[in-house]
């Protein structure tokens, strides 16, 4: 009887809290430094919360590691809702099998709240190439193993796993060409230096409608609405190809329940409002909002897939 009574005393408890919730100010973990998208999304979601709640959520930069110093440090914090993080595909679902040892498990040390944006990667050319588009790619690269090179903005980045996830379903070779960042790749792809360039979207479609690109293709499972003409990889011939980077937001483990709904719930109102979802639509990315359940199943179907990827390639991040 007692042990029932604990119990639902606890879960009172929990409901209380979740209703007093916040009542100090929230640490916003950005696991990037600031002004790229990780800091742009977290500091736009921090700004509505802080006005929402009427107490401060205040950014806090902790960059290094691909994203992994700042996962590690919210992680270990404790699980009362007073810290939040902002992570993402390459420092939850990739992490793992490009590094050694990382500071926390992505799936047993956090515990999702919600899937904020999706961004798929646009595969780009020169104009002078002859393939104009994914299915011409590939019988070019069938027939000239050793002629097509392709640029990314770092080993290990999404647009250079996309690449590489292209190359093994599709059962061909293509030349990785790594770079710091993505504005030298794209200088030496519309110089022509390299081949082709799985890009975000924000830097690469003014190229595209400019002419100085062409895209080949698209990533995602459907067509983008900026790039209506464009297909997908996986109508292309790559069947059930999809490579996306993503971006969510994460508790410690251990949040209660209701915490975690009560912190849910805000962000869903937020990531509907239409400033929000016309900023983020800036970073090429579509906004996603799913629920705490749905955001969990889609990192455990995801970190497989990435680490076959990773492994397949023998990909190594010192």
């Amino acid at each position: 009887m007692k042990k029932y009574f604990f119990a639902a005393l606890m879960l009172c408890a929990s409901a209380v809290v979740a209703q007093t919730y916040p009542n100090k100010p929230v640490r916003w973990v950005v696991p990037f430094p600031p002004g790229g998208g990780t800091d742009l999304i977290s500091r736009t979601l921090a700004a509505k919360l802080t006005e929402a709640w009427n107490v401060q959520v205040v950014a806090d930069n902790r960059p290094g590691g691909g994203g992994t110093i700042g996962m590690g440090i919210a992680a270990k914090t404790p699980a009362d809702g007073y810290t939040l993080v902002l992570g993402q595909a390459s420092n939850i679902t990739v992490a793992q099998g490009l590094y050694e040892k990382i500071p926390y498990d992505p799936v047993k040390d956090l515990q999702p709240v919600t899937q904020v944006i999706a961004t798929p990667i646009v595969i780009v050319s020169h104009p002078s190439f002859p393939a104009k588009n994914i299915k011409e790619l590939i019988a070019y690269a069938k027939t000239k193993p050793d002629a097509v090179t392709f640029g990314s903005p770092g080993n290990g980045t999404i647009g250079h796993l996309s690449v590489e996830m292209l190359k093994s379903m599709a059962g061909i070779k293509m030349l990785h060409i790594p770079y710091k960042g993505a504005t030298l790749a794209i200088t030496e792809l519309i110089g022509g230096q390299i081949t082709i360039y799985g890009s975000s979207m924000p830097p690469a479609l003014p190229l595209v409608n400019a002419g100085k690109l062409r895209a080949l293709g698209v990533t995602s499972t459907k067509r983008l609405v900026p790039l209506p003409a464009v297909p997908t990889v996986a109508e292309s011939g790559v069947k059930d190809y999809e490579a996306v980077n993503w971006y969510g937001v994460f508790l410690p483990v251990g949040a209660s329940k209701e915490l975690v709904a009560r912190i849910h719930g805000d962000l869903m109102k937020i990531l509907h409002l239409p400033d929000v979802r016309e900023r983020f639509a800036g970073e090429g990315g579509e906004i996603v909002a799913n629920t705490p359940e749905e955001f969990g199943a889609f990192i455990r179907r995801d970190i497989p897939k990435w680490l076959k990827v990773i492994k397949d390639a023998k990909i190594k991040v010192d």
